[in-house]
């Protein structure tokens, strides 16, 4: 639980603060950008909220963070109640957020995505009864596609409980050396006629992105959107190589979606046409004609 003798001087005065524990994982401005925003290297209240929706997407905040940083003076049980509730987050149709970040994995986010022939989990949240339970009413867990070596977190709790097949590619399988299904090469995979496992290797080895139905694009730590400059982008830092960063974004040109859905940056959803302008621009800015 945040602690308010550590509540960072950055906080508007409010019943909500920030404390000194923060990562800086970003997972509460993209849940609620209208009360945190980033301030020297962690996230602060820069504006208090009031309205209801406002409120609720802060207690939801508050729920996510992975370090419990962020806390209130005086908690609203039926606000909070309700943020629980509504995790998973949906996003749309059969996607969701998993919420409940996990400090393991650098407060990545994680996803949920049902399917007929079985539920997928990417990367991995916090094991909690809450989302053990959400899981198994919305069908339980077939697949747990991990991006790569840093965002495992708890899978191998959750492949446990459900019984799930954990997928990870070879060059980061020391995060998971028990993994079920092991992606080899640099060559997407067909999982199926929906499902493309696509290798992204460059913040790490063995960085993978999934595609499904040519609409979600799973991307971990390659590529994220920039809600500042209102732009994709890809790592600057914390990069394994380079150039095979750079490479592999190119190829993902040639991969339709309408959502990109990052374990770290926020996600978005555009028309296929403005998203493939998206990452035109990003390959000529950052690789065809680095700054």
């Amino acid at each position: 639980m945040a602690n308010l003798m550590k509540k960072l001087a950055a906080n508007i005065d409010g019943n909500f603060f920030v404390d000194s524990t923060c990562i800086n994982c970003d997972a509460c401005r993209q849940l609620a950008p209208e009360t945190f925003q980033e301030a020297q290297d962690s996230s602060a209240v820069f504006h208090q909220p009031a309205s209801e929706p406002d409120v609720h997407r802060a207690y939801q905040a508050m729920i996510a963070c992975p370090v419990g940083s962020i806390g209130v003076l005086h908690s609203d049980q039926h606000h909070w109640q309700e943020a629980m509730a509504s995790f998973p987050l949906r996003l749309d149709k059969s996607l969701y957020y998993a919420g409940f970040n996990s400090d393991k994995s650098f407060g990545g986010n994680s996803y949920y995505l049902q399917h007929a022939e079985g539920n997928w989990l990417i990367d991995s949240p916090r094991y909690l009864t809450h989302l053990v339970d959400a899981f198994e009413r919305m069908g339980g867990l077939r697949y747990i596609f991990l991006t790569h070596e840093d965002d495992v977190a708890d899978a191998s709790r959750y492949a446990k409980r459900f019984g799930a097949t954990r997928i990870i590619h070879r060059d980061d399988l020391a995060a998971v050396p028990e993994a079920e299904w092991i992606i080899d090469g640099r060559q997407p995979v067909s999982v199926s006629r929906q499902f493309q496992i696509i290798p992204v290797p460059g913040h790490t080895p063995g960085s993978m992105a999934l595609l499904y139905d040519r609409r979600y694009l799973f991307t971990g730590d390659h590529l994220w959107w920039d809600r500042d400059r209102k732009r994709l982008d890809i790592p600057q830092v914390y990069v394994w190589n380079q150039h095979d960063l750079e490479r592999s974004t190119e190829r993902l040109l040639d991969v339709p979606c309408e959502w990109v859905l990052p374990g770290h940056g926020d996600r978005i959803h555009l028309p296929a046409d403005e998203m493939r302008g998206q990452l035109e621009r990003l390959v000529r800015r950052r690789i065809a004609q680095p700054a």
